[in-house]
This record gives C-alpha cells, sequence and structure tokens, in this order.
C-alpha cells in the first residue's frame, strides 16, 4: 500500500513515515501544500495523511483542489487540540477521518489501515480468501492459520491483491501501489515475485489474466488465466 505524508514538521514527518514504513506501507512525503497537492494529483496513493496547518498552501486548500479534481483517495487530516473549526472544514471538504495532534503514532498507522480496508469494501479487519487470512491491522498474512514466510516485497503485493480478492489487478495498478515516487518502476520483478507467491498461497489462488494482470481468488473461466 502506498502512502502520501504532507507534513511540514520535519522531525514528526519523519516519524510518520517510519511508523508507516514499518506497517507496510510504501511512503511519500511533501513539505508544504503546494508540493503536496500536485503529488497527490498525479500519482496514485491508497491514502493520504495531511497536515491542515501547511506553508504555501493550507491543507484545506490541497483538500479541496483533490475533491474539486475527483481525486477520491481516502484522507486523514492532522489537527491541533481542541480546534474544532478545523475539523469541521476538514469534513466539510471531504476528509475521511481525523487525528489530533499531539498523537501516538500508532493511532495514525491504525487509522490510515482502516480507510485503505474501508475503501477497498472490508468491514472487517481480517480480510479472507481461500486458506488466506490478512489481519489488515497487524500486517500478518496466514495460511491454514500459520503465518506466511514473506520478504517485504512479496507481502506487499499480497496485501495488495488480498485487499482487492476477487478483481483483476494490472500490472501497471500493481506498481502504481508498490514503489514510491523515485523508484524504477520494474515489472518483471512483479511476474517473478508473483510465481514465488504462487508456491507459498497455494497454486490456483493466484491467476493471471492474460493481458489484463493478476486476480486473487477462486481460478477464472478455463482460456482466460494462465499461471505464466
Amino acid at each position: 500500500m502506498r502512502c502520501l505524508v504532507i507534513e511540514d514538521d520535519p522531525t514528526l514527518s519523519d516519524q510518520l513515515a517510519q511508523a508507516l514504513g514499518n506497517a507496510g506501507f510504501v511512503v511519500d512525503r511533501a513539505t508544504d501544500g503546494e508540493q503536496g497537492e500536485y503529488l497527490g494529483a498525479t500519482e496514485t496513493y491508497d491514502v493520504a495523511v495531511l497536515d491542515l496547518g501547511l506553508p504555501v498552501m493550507p491543507g484545506i486548500d490541497v483538500l479541496t483542489h483533490w475533491r474539486e479534481a475527483g481525486i477520491t483517495m481516502p484522507v486523514l487530516i492532522l489537527t491541533a487540540r481542541g480546534d474544532w473549526s478545523d475539523k469541521v472544514a476538514g469534513f466539510r471538504a471531504g476528509a475521511d477521518d481525523y487525528a489530533v495532534k499531539p498523537f501516538r503514532l500508532e493511532e495514525v498507522v491504525i487509522r490510515a489501515q482502516t480507510l485503505v480496508r474501508r475503501a477497498a469494501g472490508h468491514a472487517q479487519v481480517v480480510i479472507r480468501e481461500g486458506a488466506l487470512a490478512l489481519d489488515s491491522q497487524l500486517g500478518v498474512i496466514t495460511r491454514d492459520g500459520a503465518p506466511l514466510k514473506l520478504t517485504a516485497f512479496e507481502s506487499r503485493i499480497l496485501t495488495y491483491l488480498m485487499h482487492h480478492r476477487g478483481r483483476t489487478v494490472s500490472r501497471t495498478e500493481l506498481s502504481d501501489h508498490l514503489y514510491d515516487a523515485a523508484s524504477d518502476r520494474d515489472f518483471r520483478s512483479i511476474e517473478v515475485v508473483i510465481g514465488r507467491l504462487r508456491r507459498k498461497v497455494g497454486e490456483g489462488l493466484i491467476s493471471t489474466i492474460r493481458g489484463e494482470g493478476y486476480r486473487l481468488g477462486q481460478p477464472v473461466a478455463a482460456g482466460r488465466a494462465s499461471r505464466g
């Protein structure tokens, strides 16, 4: 999953990026509203963490511009303690949730994870598909109750597929949600990792839909899927 953090306090920005990264997010950062608004409008994110008190462009304006442009990614706003007017303005502009400063980093991580899960259509913390189960808060994926041994990249791919189980996910969509803005996108690496994941999750659970992408779920109709 990919997260955009827009926070001008360098210490807090570092702390948020580390906490979210430890939870499995790929994190891009911006230190002012103008830069953050641009990244949110030109890159693909699963969630944004947006401070309202930003230089250059206020956070409310950033959020308003996104929503006016039809950008629907979940947004968690950061507000000052006791400033109820900021919260109201944030929700009216299209925010999905908020955290009040000072906050525990774990709170922001859990709220971000919850927004991602709900945006994908899952009400429960644990997402299941066959013998697989993803605890979306702990970031643990099990098969028949036993934790899978996954690399960080394998975990990111499988987590995204679990959130979007039953739907074909294109290679481009996967790469958009696996890499940060500074990274080179490598479709071949994704293909290799998908092959490894098939052996770990059980044959037939991850299908390659020719010309379209990958699908996690029960096997699709013959003639449309392959194992390559």
